[in-house]
């Protein structure tokens, strides 16, 4: 059996990626390079624990500059805290990678 990639999340994201409440990810160039029907093993960033598989849905990108609500609510977030965590992450980034995905075991 193939080994599956790797993606990883900030554990606070867990929750909400187990339940269905964050179904995208946005993320810059070094990790564009998913593809659709792809499934991703996921582990938190912090300890590398694995605590769920996602199938990607679709990759797109997305200039920082056009970010809207549906993307937030899509992230479980409000707006304006996205923007900022985009911006602790990747700071001055212009263009990002939107992946939908859903959990597919967990």
């Amino acid at each position: 059996m193939p080994s599956l990639n790797n993606i990883t999340f900030f554990s606070r994201f867990e929750t909400d990626i187990i339940s269905g409440a964050k179904t995208i990810t946005l993320r810059d160039e070094s990790e564009s390079h998913f593809i659709a029907g792809e499934t991703l093993s996921v582990a938190t960033f912090e300890e590398d624990k694995w605590f769920c598989d996602i199938k990607v849905i679709s990759v797109d990108t997305v200039p920082f500059e056009r970010l809207t609500e549906h993307h937030a609510l899509q992230e479980n977030m409000p707006l304006e805290m996205l923007k900022s965590l985009i911006q602790e992450v990747y700071p001055g980034i212009e263009l990002l990678y939107e992946i939908k995905f859903e959990v597919v075991n967990s």
